[in-house]
């Protein structure tokens, strides 16, 4: 069974910057994807990045150019850095897993929370104004 730890939130003022880890075991997955979610208190679980098992990534627009997801293959990590917070990204950070297909070397990474299968417990970033 697949499980994922998150670590690396924390509190920040606005401006600063954290990096989120997730770690897993019991790995199983060759073509996956690993997504990096938030929710915060009364909204949905939104997708803020994912990177592909060949290593593209596709970040959501309220992140972009702010955000970077990557990953470690040899120690199952995947991180992410997070610049210029704002109060806005405030929530509880998830990442999860699911096993993807890539035909013509192209994987299928959806950044809805429902298309994927293994997650992890969470990880809260408070950034303050």
């Amino acid at each position: 069974q697949v499980q994922l730890v998150e670590s690396g939130g924390g509190s920040v003022q606005a401006g600063g910057s954290l990096r989120l880890s997730c770690v897993a075991s019991g790995w199983i997955y060759r073509r996956y994807c690993l997504g990096w979610f938030r929710q915060a208190p009364g909204k949905e679980r939104e997708g803020v990045a994912n990177i592909d098992s060949v290593g593209n990534t596709t970040y959501a627009d309220s992140v972009k150019g702010r955000f970077t997801i990557s990953e470690e293959h040899a120690k199952i990590t995947w991180y992410l850095q997070m610049a210029s917070l704002k109060p806005e990204d405030t929530a509880m950070y998830y990442c999860a897993a699911r096993l993807t297909y890539c035909p013509g070397g192209y994987c299928h990474c959806p950044m809805l929370p429902d298309e994927y299968s293994d997650w992890g417990q969470g990880t809260q970033v408070t950034v303050s104004s």
